[in-house]
């Protein structure tokens, strides 16, 4: 399995409606389940405590090959451009879990 993590730092007015954001991201990215091969789940959460970043995106896939597809996805590029618009920036970390 792979998990891919991405932190994003929103922009200064989008800070206030964190949750509200996140909420929207988390419906976005949750449709993708079952329209994307190999992506089994995937949570959207805020940051409750101050830091660089504001929001965390966690996806599960079945293989480094389904991570791949995944990242250009036409209905993920979709919610990528959609994300764009409220971030000022982002990290991302993908590695392989072996249970």
């Amino acid at each position: 399995m792979v998990k891919h993590i991405v932190l994003w730092k929103l922009k200064d007015a989008q800070r206030a409606n964190a949750a509200g954001v996140a909420a929207s991201l988390r419906s976005w990215f949750k449709s993708l389940i079952g329209v994307v091969d190999g992506l089994t789940a995937i949570e959207v959460g805020v940051n409750y405590k101050s830091g660089d970043y504001d929001l965390c995106l966690i996806a599960d896939f079945r293989s480094r090959e389904a991570e791949a597809a995944y990242q250009t996805h036409p209905e993920h590029l979709k919610i990528k451009e959609l994300v764009h618009q409220v971030i000022s920036g982002r990290s991302a970390f993908d590695y392989e879990y072996i249970a």
